[in-house]
């Protein structure tokens, strides 16, 4: 099958692409590497009349990263250009775990890591991660440009809050806290190409021996990426062990809302969502400093967003 006819524009700048989502006229789509949306026209998924190449925009392709203002990740960064960042190896390491795990080298090094966060899919491996690091999403329209907090874009399958007329132009990661680890878990995959059947983001903060606080979110376990409340409430002000991990993991299958389908069934994800939260719990726990005397040994645990 092939691509249905459509009009393609190359702005170099990022009104000239604002002027054209929000011009007259069908369907106006923006892409970046394209690894979803070309196939998604060529299968008739979606429409669109006209095509917008953000590549050639100079400061979207823009990484920065520093101790205070921490990462920026511009809308055309690819995915493997950002596990060549050595900060990202360092100081957001539950990142580039979940980065490196995304789909094959070849969509890596043609993906874009605000394409993954804007096609809205509830299994994207690098959401978890950005939600549980408290992510801000820069969106620029005729309007203006807004900071919306990445856990506030995702509203169902495949829907965002991104307006028509808007484009999402950067990802802002704020620096690691002192005393905080993070980490990435998924449902290991048959095959690279395999999306995810279950993955998961944690941070874990360090206060007085204890768990000071917690975030959990979990992806493709509903219809956007959860945070799970009543298992991060546990934890809060609680000594870590075994038990107590199991019982969170516990709590955060119970917060998800699993479905049947070709990749796993949602009983088979439910049950998984526990396992995987209470290893990377383990790993992130590691990484704050925490000592967990009981528990089981932090899988692929090495220094890092500390």
């Amino acid at each position: 099958m092939s691509l249905p006819h459509f009009h393609y524009c190359a702005p170099r700048t990022i009104e000239e692409a604002v002027a054209l989502l929000a011009g007259p006229g069908g369907p106006v789509r923006a892409f970046a590497g394209g690894t979803d949306l070309l196939p998604r026209l060529e299968n008739r998924l979606v429409r669109a009349e006209t095509l917008v190449d953000l590549k050639r925009i100079p400061e979207l392709g823009d990484i920065s990263c520093n101790p205070t203002a921490g990462l920026t990740i511009g809308a055309t960064v690819r995915l493997a250009a950002l596990l060549d960042v050595p900060e990202l190896q360092h100081s957001y390491l539950a990142m580039a775990e979940a980065v490196s795990q995304t789909a094959t080298v070849q969509i890596r090094n043609m993906g874009t890591v605000a394409g993954n966060v804007c096609n809205g899919s509830p299994c994207a491996d690098s959401v978890p991660v950005l939600i549980a690091r408290g992510a801000r999403l820069a969106l620029r329209s005729p309007r203006g440009e807004r900071l919306l907090p990445i856990g506030d874009f995702f509203k169902g399958p495949g829907v965002t809050a991104l307006a028509h007329d808007e484009l999402l132009v950067r990802i802002h990661v704020p620096p690691p806290p002192p005393e905080t680890g993070f980490a990435f878990a998924k449902l290991p995959a048959r095959t690279h190409v395999d999306v995810s059947a279950v993955n998961v983001g944690v941070m874990v903060s360090r206060k007085d021996g204890a768990c000071g606080e917690a975030r959990i979110v979990l992806g493709a376990v509903g219809p956007v990426p959860l945070r799970a409340h009543k298992a991060e409430a546990r934890l809060a002000g609680a000594t870590l062990g075994a038990k107590l991990l199991d019982e969170v993991g516990q709590l955060a299958a119970g917060e998800t809302q699993p479905i049947d389908d070709v990749r796993a069934s949602a009983a088979y994800r439910r049950a998984m969502a526990a396992v995987l939260v209470r290893r990377a719990l383990v790993v992130a726990a590691t990484r704050a400093g925490l000592c967990l005397a009981d528990a089981a040994p932090a899988e692929h645990a090495t220094r890092g967003d500390e």
